[in-house]
């Protein structure tokens, strides 16, 4: 006595199907498994004889090859849609017991005892991306919580700390008489320590054991967390209230984040507000003037390889750069002008009987140039290196008398400063474009046999 309309949707739906009803599932499912054409096979070479899908029926077919083609693709393309959708669907009936998977439902969700608390905001909402709370564990929460809060609000009194002397000016007279120190004798920030005296921190650790031991350090167990027993954000407005205490907790944040990057800026640079000119001691100074260094990214050197500031490695690598550099501006150029100009007319070698015009471009001429060629072309590689300035050397400390890319002749060249820096960093930027350009073309060249790289050919 089971009508359809008995069977809920969904996983549920598992639990009324009787026995009867899954053999007949079972049996059809062995019906077109094992009828018609074999679709199926025990070892992968066994598949050489098989049409992927083709049962002998033809639901999706047309006496168009390419509307075929496209309702095919069409067929795969759904079924991989379909394939995610279902785990989907199944994953959220599962933990919410709804077919459409009301997330409402899933009351057993370790978030759930935690996304209305306060500190929940746009625009991450819940965000606790070493899932601190997925045990559901509220004690540890509140906890946790308590910590935040005296963090928090430490930070913002030290970020104010910071601000404060430095915009309203330092309080009048002595910090210490005993000592003769004046308030405005103390520097602001990180310098400040060694200025302090020893009965000044006994007044700052007494102050904060005050604030622990005053009301009880076990707020998070017996209270609200950050509760000392005196109110300063508070309204009668429940709603106001909520909207006081989450502007605390995300100014708190605000300010951990703020503290910390005031510390790192004072203890590098030496100053409260972080001058960045003032870190001298910077890997970096000695090469964020030199040239190649450029908009939009700077001084860039994502591995570190000048981390130690060594001039001389460094005077090395800009050789090689600009060695690569102009090889590759050459190279791009000598795939690009055959196709843009033609070749030269003639013979490239009348003992070989061929012409240029018979080398074609890209990775497929390197079979076509004759051993002289080749002889060539090393020769004058050679010639670049060994004639004029020395422009590479045996160890890095050689390389304090060399000029990167200087080989005695100027092509870029100016009586204006300004002008031949613009020129040479142009030149680093264009052989840096080249090197990623020749990367690419050889890329497709070798993977397409065209030199502009057709991937249809692929």
């Amino acid at each position: 006595n089971l009508k359809f309309a008995d069977i809920p949707n969904g996983l549920a739906a598992v639990s009324k199907i009787p026995a009867l009803g899954w053999a007949q599932m079972v049996a059809y499912a062995g019906y077109c498994e094992l009828s018609g054409p074999r679709t199926r096979a025990a070892n992968t070479e066994d598949y050489s004889n098989i049409t992927p899908g083709d049962y002998g029926f033809k639901v999706l077919t047309s006496s168009d090859p390419q509307e075929l083609t496209k309702k095919l693709n069409a067929e795969i393309a759904n079924g991989r849609l379909a394939m995610m959708a279902l785990i989907g669907m199944l994953f959220q009936d599962g933990l919410t017991g709804s077919a459409w998977g009301d997330w409402a439902l899933y009351t057993a969700s370790p978030l759930r005892a935690f996304e209305n608390e306060l500190g929940v905001q746009e625009p991450v909402g819940f965000w606790d991306p070493l899932n601190l709370s997925s045990g559901g564990d509220v004690a540890s929460f509140k906890r946790r919580r308590s910590v935040e809060l005296k963090h928090g609000r430490i930070s913002m009194l030290a970020t104010m700390g910071y601000i404060t002397p430095e915009i309203t000016g330092k309080f009048p007279g002595y910090l210490s008489n005993s000592m003769n120190l004046k308030f405005a004798d103390v520097p602001t920030g990180l310098a400040a320590i060694s200025k302090v005296p020893a009965l000044g921190w006994a007044q700052i650790v007494a102050y904060g054991g005050f604030c622990e031991l005053s009301a009880g350090s076990d707020d998070w167990k017996t209270g609200t967390p950050g509760d000392y027993g005196f109110k300063v954000l508070t309204s009668s407005d429940p709603a106001e209230k909520t909207k006081k205490l989450s502007a605390e907790l995300a100014n708190g944040r605000l300010a951990m984040m703020a503290i910390i990057g005031m510390f790192f800026q004072d203890g590098l640079t030496g100053s409260a507000w972080g001058d960045w000119a003032l870190y001298g001691a910077s890997p970096l100074r000695a090469f964020e003037n030199e040239l190649g260094v450029q908009e939009p990214v700077g001084f860039w050197d994502p591995l570190g390889f000048t981390a130690d500031g060594d001039l001389l490695a460094f005077k090395r690598r800009r050789c090689v750069e600009l060695k690569h550099g102009r090889i590759c501006m050459l190279a791009t150029m000598g795939y690009i002008t055959p196709e843009v100009a033609g070749k030269f007319p003639g013979y490239l070698s009348p003992s070989a009987n061929l012409k240029f015009a018979d080398i074609p471009n890209g990775l497929a001429a390197v079979s076509k140039v004759p051993a002289l060629g080749w002889a060539q072309m090393v020769a004058y590689a050679g010639y670049c290196e060994l004639s004029g300035p020395q422009t590479r050397a045996a160890n890095t400390a050689d390389y304090s008398d060399i000029t990167p890319g200087d080989y005695g002749f100027k092509v870029l060249t100016s009586s204006n400063p300004q002008e031949l820096t613009k020129k040479l960093s142009a030149e680093i930027a264009n052989g840096r474009l080249a090197m990623m350009a020749l990367m690419g073309m050889l890329f497709q060249d070798g993977l397409t046999g065209s030199a502009w790289g057709d991937w249809a050919l692929y």
